[in-house]
């Protein structure tokens, strides 16, 4: 079955020329630093990867979520989750809400820097004591004449350090018991707004370069236009969202894994042991054979996931089972490539090590792998 067209094709040409270039070079680096320097944004935003989906009028490419495809695969191929998941996070977990609940002031004002890559992005939903409960919201704001004021905090962000602009999920009103949803609203706050800030930098196990944070708001004002959408349905745009987040995810853990599996098989044909090239070994074969297999179902899961949603459908479905296979898969493909590897896939110095540490965020984040199950659970009609 055909997914990519010729200009989908050549579209990757240019991300992979861009990602061999100028962003594997660096990655030990950035891993070394706990971050991404900013100038990487402008620059793609000059070759026109930031705004894909958007309409042209304010900078983007007026393409469809394929070429998105494209441009998650390749950023994931480039032996860095980190570098994939900043990108993922400004253009399919971040800008969609100005995109597509933003007045058109708000996407007149910031679309365009987003798209030029001068303002990087980030979303702040998860709490300190909320985790996948989205609906558990504590965040608050409060109006106050022309602004709401908001008070609370925000844990696990991504880009949460360096952001420029940030999409915060609050709670305007308490909401009903039985219906915690309600109330839940979404605000766009730039950094420099009083009252806001980055408590900390958090130090994870994975995804090193991506710098994840502890946000903080005390009081902090935030000009009433800058709702996003209707007040107290953000909850839903929440949701819409992560349909988007997890189809990334499953991208960047198929596109991850295939990548990890191509350097374990130049890996065991080097190898030499017992008489021969591990590649030679039955058990070896065997294994790789298995991973193959894996990667294989899990692209074109993810691929019909993409097909469903693109064409409109209610693709819940289809996009959980996606990102649950994709994320267990993943950190199989992981295990049994380290184990491929021997000792030297337990050294730093070798990407494997890397893959591993980072792809065991994928059961995790963006709905762990038991919300998951639970989604598809309802959508069964158990």
């Amino acid at each position: 079955m055909k997914v990519f067209g010729e200009h989908h094709e050549m579209f990757r040409a240019t991300v992979r020329a861009f990602v061999e270039r100028e962003v594997m070079p660096h990655v030990e680096a950035w891993e070394a630093a706990g971050r991404i320097p900013k100038t990487i944004w402008p620059r793609m935003g000059e070759l026109g990867f930031l705004g894909i989906e958007y309409d042209e009028k304010y900078g983007g490419a007026g393409a469809d979520l394929f070429t998105t495809a494209v441009l998650h695969e390749e950023c994931a191929r480039s032996r860095s989750g980190s570098f994939a998941m900043a990108v993922g996070v400004h253009t399919d977990m971040a800008s969609p809400h100005l995109y597509w609940t933003g007045s058109e002031p708000l996407k007149e004002k910031y679309l365009p820097a987003i798209c030029r890559g001068e303002k990087l992005c980030a979303i702040a939903v998860t709490e300190p004591g909320g985790g996948s409960d989205v609906a558990a919201i504590r965040t608050r704001a409060t109006r106050d004449g022309a602004h709401y004021v908001l008070n609370g905090s925000k844990m696990f962000i991504t880009n949460g350090a360096l952001a420029d602009l940030y999409f915060v999920a609050a709670r305007v009103e308490a909401g009903e018991t039985t219906r915690r949803h309600r109330g839940i609203s979404m605000f766009l706050v730039e950094r420099e707004t009083p009252g806001f800030g980055v408590s900390r930098t958090l130090a994870k196990t994975g995804m090193l370069a991506s710098d994840t944070a502890e946000l903080s708001f005390q009081d902090a004002r935030v000009p009433a236009e800058n709702l996003l959408g209707r007040e107290g349905v953000g909850f839903y745009e929440v949701m819409r969202v992560f349909q988007r987040e997890r189809l990334v995810a499953g991208l960047h853990a198929v596109a991850m894994s295939e990548r990890a599996l191509e350097d374990t098989m130049a890996y065991v044909r080097e190898r030499q042991a017992f008489g021969g090239p591990l590649s030679e070994k039955q058990t070896v074969r065997h294994k790789l054979a298995d991973l193959a297999t894996l990667i294989e179902a899990g692209r074109w899961l993810t691929y019909a996931a993409c097909q469903a949603y693109a064409g409109g459908d209610d693709a819940v479905r289809e996009v959980s089972m996606a990102k649950l296979f994709t994320a267990e898969m993943a950190n199989r493909v992981a295990y049994d490539c380290v184990q491929l590897h021997g000792g030297y896939g337990y050294m730093r110095e070798y990407a494997i090590e890397r893959f591993a540490r980072d792809v065991r965020l994928f059961t995790i984040g963006g709905g762990t792998s038991e919300i998951m199950k639970e989604i598809i659970a309802k959508e069964l009609d158990l």
